[in-house]
This record gives C-alpha cells, sequence and structure tokens, in this order.
C-alpha cells in the first residue's frame, strides 16, 4: 500500500526537480541573452568609433595630399624665382651680346642626361672661343634635374635658362609617349625665350647629344645671309641623314631639300613669328615636315654632316641609331666658307644647278638597280611609289622612310648620295623630271 505514494512522492520532487532546473537553463540563458547583447552594442559602438576614425584619417590624407601639392607648387615658384635671379644677373651680359649683332644665339636644349650635356657642351667651346661674339651661347633646361643644372650653370661661357611646366599633360591618343609634349612645350618656351625675350634675329638649336664638326660656326655664318634673302627656305640645317661614309665624299657641298633634317638647325626670327602661334603641342619636328607648314618651302643641308648624334639613349629610345646614326660621317675638314660661293643654292638658280646633274646621270630601271654598281659616271633610277623607292633604298642602306609624301633628304621627289666614290646615284620619283624641266 505504501509504494504507489512514494512513486508519487518521487515524481513530485522529480517534477520539482525538473521545474528547477529548467528555470536555472533560463536565467542562464537570459543572461547570456544579455551578455551577447552587451556584446553588440559594444560591438557596434567600436565600428562605430572606427568609422568616425577612418573619416578623421581620411580628411587628414586629404589635407596631406593638398599640402604636399601646395609643396611642390611652393618648390616650382622657388625655382622659377630663382632661374628670374640668374636671368636678371645674366642680363646686362646678354644685352651686350645682342647689341654686338651676333650671327645667331646657339641654345643646347637639355632635360636630364648630365653626362651627354657635359660631352656636347665641351665639344662647342673646342670651336666656339674665335667666334664667340658672333655666336652667344645658352643652355636650355627642361625640368628639375638637379646633376643637369648644376652641370650647366658650371660654365660661364652660357646663358643658363631653365623651363618648369607644372601643367598636366593630355595625350591625343592613349598610350602616346608624354616626352614628345613636354620637348614641344619646351621647344616653344626655349624659342619664345631667345627671339621675344632677347630679340636675337636667329637661332641656332642643338641637343644635348651632339658633337660639332671643326667649321660648325663658319658653316652657319656663311649660310645665314641665304637664309635672310630667300623667302623659300624655312631653314638651314647641319645634317644630313644619308650622311654615312659610304654615301658621302664632297664637304663643301650642299643642297636643297623638301624634307626638315633637324639636328642642328639654325630659324630666324621672321619663320618663328609665323610658326610659333600654330607651335603643336608634341612631334614638333615631324609637324615641320608636313607640306601644310613647309608650304613648298625648303632646307639647306650638307652633304657630310656638321654634327654627329650620339644620343642612343632617349625619349626616342636609340631609334635608327645602330641602323642610320652611328656610321654618320662627321666633317674633320676646316672649310674655307668665307671663299664659298653659295648663290647656286638660291631659289631661282638651284634648280638649274640641279637638273644639269641628274640630266647627265645614266638611266636604269627600277628593277635593274643593280646595275648602278658596275656603271661609271653618274646613275639615275626611278621609282614609280613609295614601295618601290623603300625597295631601292633597302638594297642601297639608304634612309626608306617619307613623311606626308617626301622621303628624308629628298628634293623635287630625288634622294641624291654618293655611292663610295664621286659619282652620284639619283633615285628620282615619277614627276621629278617634269619637276626639274628635264625632257
Amino acid at each position: 500500500m505504501h509504494c504507489p505514494f512514494d512513486a508519487r512522492i518521487l515524481l513530485i520532487f522529480g517534477a520539482i526537480a525538473f521545474l528547477v532546473l529548467q528555470m536555472r537553463l533560463f536565467a542562464t540563458q537570459s543572461d547570456y541573452a544579455d551578455r551577447i547583447a552587451a556584446a553588440v552594442e559594444s560591438e557596434n559602438r567600436c565600428i562605430s568609433q572606427l568609422k568616425a576614425l577612418i573619416d578623421q584619417i581620411s580628411s587628414q590624407q586629404g589635407r596631406i595630399v593638398s599640402l604636399e601639392e601646395q609643396n611642390k607648387r611652393l618648390d616650382t615658384k622657388v625655382l622659377q624665382l630663382s632661374t628670374r635671379i640668374v636671368d636678371f644677373e645674366n642680363q646686362e651680359t646678354s644685352s651686350h651680346l645682342t647689341s654686338a649683332q651676333p650671327v645667331a644665339a646657339v641654345v643646347v636644349m637639355a632635360c636630364n642626361r648630365a653626362d651627354y650635356l657635359d660631352r656636347t657642351v665641351q665639344s662647342i667651346l673646342k670651336y666656339h672661343n674665335s667666334v664667340s661674339a658672333k655666336f652667344p651661347l645658352f643652355i636650355s633646361q627642361d625640368g628639375t634635374d638637379q646633376q643637369v643644372r648644376l652641370k650647366a650653370r658650371s660654365f660661364p661661357q652660357f646663358t643658363y635658362m631653365q623651363h618648369l611646366d607644372d601643367e598636366p599633360i593630355h595625350t591625343q591618343s592613349p598610350g602616346e609617349i608624354i616626352a614628345y609634349y613636354k620637348i614641344a612645350r619646351h621647344y616653344k618656351w626655349a624659342l619664345s625665350q631667345l627671339f621675344d625675350r632677347h630679340s636675337f634675329s636667329r637661332v641656332i638649336i642643338l641637343e644635348d647629344d651632339m658633337e660639332l664638326a671643326p667649321d660648325f660656326f663658319d658653316y652657319f655664318e656663311a649660310t645665314a645671309s641665304l637664309l635672310d634673302k630667300d623667302s623659300s627656305l624655312i631653314a638651314v640645317s647641319s645634317w644630313n641623314d644619308n650622311g654615312q661614309r659610304q654615301f658621302v665624299q664632297d664637304p663643301e657641298a650642299l643642297y636643297r631639300s623638301d624634307f626638315f633634317p633637324g639636328l642642328g638647325w639654325m630659324l630666324k626670327k621672321s619663320l618663328w613669328t609665323e610658326l610659333a602661334p600654330k607651335w603643336p603641342k608634341a612631334y614638333w619636328d615631324d609637324w615641320l615636315r608636313l607640306n601644310e607648314t613647309r608650304k613648298g618651302r625648303q632646307f639647306i643641308r650638307p652633304e657630310v654632316c656638321r654634327t654627329y648624334n650620339f644620343g642612343e639613349h632617349g625619349s626616342s629610345f636609340g631609334q635608327f641609331f645602330r641602323q642610320y646614326l652611328e656610321t654618320i660621317k662627321l666633317n674633320d675638314v676646316q672649310v674655307n666658307w668665307k671663299e664659298e660661293d653659295l648663290t647656286y643654292l638660291m631659289e631661282e638658280n638651284y634648280k638649274k644647278h640641279f637638273a644639269e646633274l641628274v640630266s647627265k646621270a645614266v638611266p636604269v630601271p627600277a628593277l635593274e638597280a643593280a646595275k648602278a654598281y658596275n656603271i661609271d659616271g653618274d646613275v639615275r633610277i626611278e621609282y614609280d611609289s613609295q614601295r618601290t623607292f623603300e625597295a631601292i633604298a633597302r638594297q642601297f642602306g639608304i634612309f626608306q622612310e617619307w613623311k606626308d609624301g617626301v622621303p628624308r633628304t629628298a628634293y623635287k621627289g630625288v634622294v641624291v648620295f654618293r655611292w663610295q666614290t664621286s659619282r652620284y646615284i639619283f633615285v628620282i620619283g615619277p614627276h621629278s623630271l617634269k619637276d626639274l624641266g628635264i625632257n
């Protein structure tokens, strides 16, 4: 009779124990829930504080960038002021040189190649002392390269100029080399300084990777009058693109060309006044080779170069250097240019002079160009297209490049060079004979 009662007692105690256990479990879960809620709230506060800190850091970074840009602008202004001080220091000298009516100012365009600049300057000074009054010297540096600046200012014979330009450059096409845009800006600025500010009547432009021939200055003095008298000329150059040793013979021979050679050239002020407002944003040299820029005008060039370009490393990454530039012959003969009669280079005389040379040459078909090797005397080979010209050029090893329909060095479509002797080879275009008045 007692067992059922005991069982009920046990069941009751068990139920009570289960309820107590559930109550404790509930209390524990509530405690954990409170702790989790507190943790989440704490995490949210941390995230909010972190975001605020990130916002503060971003704001500080923006201020730092702004200060850095401001500092950069201040550095540029300091350098500009420094350059102006140098200009003022040299103002008296420049005024004296201008009043002496020099033949031409000579400017070396430099940027970041101090070793190249030193080599170029040493070559200039080697021949400059006797003509210093006729050819005042300048170095124009683009940018802030400290080694170039120190090197340039170490030569008292040169007036130092510095081009500082912090305006952003926007290329016309994606992937273009920005250096060509910087170079065009530098050239325009430097020429403006010399023509407009210093009022020189002529300027000879050199680059910081050139060596000069012994008669470099005499050559430009002799041709300056041609540039002044003949309105059909844009510039006089010291360079021949096909001036490799196997293609040249006569150090006294000069030519007219429809192709701008560059690489050591002289421009007069009236031409600069015309060109300056239209100066291109980049590729200034190719711009001078366009027909719309030339307007039928031409350039004087020598047969044997008066400058040698040693710039294997530069903005053009040594383009053509091994193939064409390295073997250029630099003139080593002291030509007495004062005794030379250069009137044959005037427009009204040159066409007849050149036509006589071409008319005497033996015609050879383009497909039989190899026969030119075995013919005594001058030879003319006619091309009927750019493709044919390039095939002939490859056969002899001369420049194949064209710009706006004009082959390098060409006059009236005729490219002329010597072939290992004093004899001429004329590569003539389909309209060259007619343009030269040859039947």
